[in-house]
């Protein structure tokens, strides 16, 4: 009877050749390959008007827009949001709701909603040549954050709004 050896999860693998085949270095996209990419990955295209070089995609009810870089390249000119009205919103964080917000109304954002966003993020960087981020593929990573705990953090120090515990009290009067 032969033996065989148990391997445990946590013991090192040795180096195969497909590890040693996997890319080291992002391939950056032109700005046509990427918009095709994008078009045939199921993307609505538009051109955007007045202007070349720049085009708002479509897709799952979520939008961003891109335009050529200077290096011709793909840059990010609108970030993904979801369509409210026809109006790309923004996703706010006060820490108890994650809203979506425009400029007319602020809608309290679903599990669809985010689900929407994340996958729409995850398939344009993909289609744009982007850096897919550990963090940002979690889950969905919110353009602001408004809850009291970082309130007025991006604020230079010496305009932060003073914490109840840094606020001295007045002096006793004697009784």
């Amino acid at each position: 009877m032969r033996r065989r050896k148990i391997r445990f999860r946590n013991e090192r693998q040795p180096a195969t050749a497909e590890a040693e085949r996997m890319a080291k270095k992002v391939k950056v996209k032109s700005y046509d390959d990427a918009v095709s990419w994008l078009r045939d990955h199921g993307f609505d295209a538009l051109e955007a008007p007045g202007t070349s070089g720049r085009v708002f995609l479509k897709k799952y009810n979520v939008s961003a827009a891109i335009e050529r870089a200077p290096d011709g390249g793909v840059k990010i000119f609108a970030y993904p949001g979801y369509l409210i009205g026809g109006e790309i919103s923004k996703l706010v964080d006060y820490g108890h709701q994650k809203v979506l917000k425009t400029t007319k109304t602020e809608v309290p954002a679903t599990a669809d909603h985010l689900q929407a966003l994340h996958q729409y993020a995850e398939e344009l960087k993909e289609g744009a040549g982007g850096i897919s981020l550990y963090n940002e593929s979690l889950g969905t990573v919110s353009s602001e954050y408004k809850y009291d705990r970082v309130k007025g953090r991006d604020l230079p120090e010496a305009e932060r709004p003073k914490r109840p515990w840094q606020k001295t009290e007045p002096a006793k009067r004697p009784a």
